[in-house]
C-alpha cells in the first residue's frame, strides 16, 4: 500500500474523528426533543426541543407543537419538563395518546424514556432524551431537506409547508397575508451568453442582496424553481407588499452583478397578491400572484403587477 494512500486514510480518519467530536459536543448541549416520524410529508423529520416546563401538542396553530392532521385534537397532549425528566399527559383527546402502543390515561403524566414512540391519532413522534446525538443528526437531515443547495434559502418543499401554515395563522389571528412571486428576466439568455457558472453566480448574489437588504425577520423567502422565487409576507397588506416588491425590483436592477470582470445587467418581474375573505387556501393567493407575474412578463418585464 502506497504512502500516499496511507496519508489519505489518515486524513480521512482525522476528519471523521473531528467531525464526530463536534457532533458529540453539539449533542451534549441538545435538550430533549420530539421528532416527527409519521405525519404531514413536509414535516416528517422536524423536531421540537423541550425546554419549557409545559408544552402542548395539538392541531391548533397556536400551540407550541402544532401538527396539521384531523386525527389530532386541537390540544391533544402536554409535555411536562421537571428536574431534567420529561413526562407526557393526555388532555382528554378524542383519539387518545399512546406510548409504545400503550394508551395513556387522560390527565395522568407518564414518564418518557429515550426512543419512546408516541402516537396521537395518525401522528407518531419519537422522544429523544437530553444529549442524544441523534438529535443533531435529525436536525441536520431535516434542515438539508428544506434548504436549496445553491442559494441556501428555503426550497420548494419548505414553501409548500410554510404557505398553508401562514394562511391558517392569518385566518385564525385576523392578520393580512401577502405573497410575492418573481423570476429573473431572460435568465436563459444569461446562461447561454455568459455560461452556467455565471447563472449560478447571479442566483446566489441576487439572493444575498435581497436577504441582506430587503427581508424582514418574519418574512419567508424561498426558491420555488430554477430562477423563480417566492416571498411570504405574514402581517403585510397589499399596499405595503407592493411597495416592498417595487423596492426589491429597483434594488436588483441597480445592483452591479459582475462575473469574471464582466457586468451582467439583471432585472426581475414580480407578481403580488394578498389574502381575501373568499380564499379557501394559500394556493388561491399563490395562483393570483403567479398570474400577476405573467402580467409583468407580458407587459414588458422589469415591473411589478398586482392581482387580487
Amino acid at each position: 500500500m502506497s504512502d500516499e494512500f496511507n496519508d489519505d486514510l489518515d486524513k480521512t480518519s482525522i476528519l471523521t474523528s473531528d467531525t464526530f467530536k463536534i457532533r458529540l459536543a453539539e449533542a451534549g448541549e441538545a435538550p430533549p426533543c420530539l421528532v416527527l416520524l409519521v405525519g404531514p410529508v413536509n414535516s416528517v423529520g422536524r423536531q421540537w426541543p423541550i425546554e419549557s416546563p409545559e408544552k402542548v401538542i395539538g392541531r391548533s396553530i397556536d400551540v407550541p407543537i402544532s401538527v396539521e392532521d384531523r386525527s389530532v385534537s386541537k390540544a391533544h397532549a402536554k409535555l411536562l419538563l421537571a428536574a431534567g425528566e420529561v413526562a407526557i399527559m393526555d388532555l382528554e383527546s378524542t383519539n387518545r395518546t399512546m406510548v409504545n402502543e400503550q394508551p395513556v390515561e387522560p390527565l395522568k403524566p407518564v414518564k418518557l424514556k429515550n426512543n419512546d414512540k408516541i402516537q396521537m391519532g395518525n401522528i407518531i413522534f419519537k422522544f429523544l432524551e437530553k444529549g442524544n446525538i441523534e438529535t443533531v443528526s435529525a436536525a441536520q437531515t431535516f434542515d438539508r431537506g428544506l434548504v436549496d443547495s445553491l442559494t441556501k434559502i428555503n426550497n420548494k418543499g419548505a414553501l409548500m409547508a410554510k404557505g398553508p401554515e401562514n394562511f391558517n395563522k392569518a385566518s385564525m389571528l385576523g392578520l393580512p397575508f401577502s405573497l410575492m412571486t418573481f423570476d429573473i428576466d431572460h435568465f436563459k439568455h444569461v446562461n447561454d451568453t455568459y455560461g452556467h457558472d455565471a447563472g449560478d453566480y447571479i442566483l446566489i448574489e441576487m439572493v444575498r442582496v435581497i436577504k441582506d437588504r430587503m427581508i424582514r425577520e418574519n418574512d419567508f423567502f424561498a426558491r420555488s424553481g430554477g430562477e423563480e422565487f417566492c416571498l411570504l409576507l405574514l402581517g403585510s397588506h397589499l399596499l405595503q407588499s407592493t411597495e416592498i416588491a417595487e423596492r426589491i425590483r429597483i434594488t436588483v436592477e441597480n445592483f452591479k452583478f459582475e462575473f469574471n470582470g464582466t457586468l451582467i445587467p439583471i432585472t426581475i418581474s414580480i407578481g403580488v397578491s394578498c389574502k381575501t375573505e373568499h380564499d379557501t387556501g394559500w394556493e388561491d393567493i399563490f395562483k393570483r400572484a403567479d398570474e400577476a407575474l405573467y402580467d409583468s412578463k407580458n407587459g414588458g418585464r422589469n415591473m411589478v403587477s398586482v392581482k387580487n
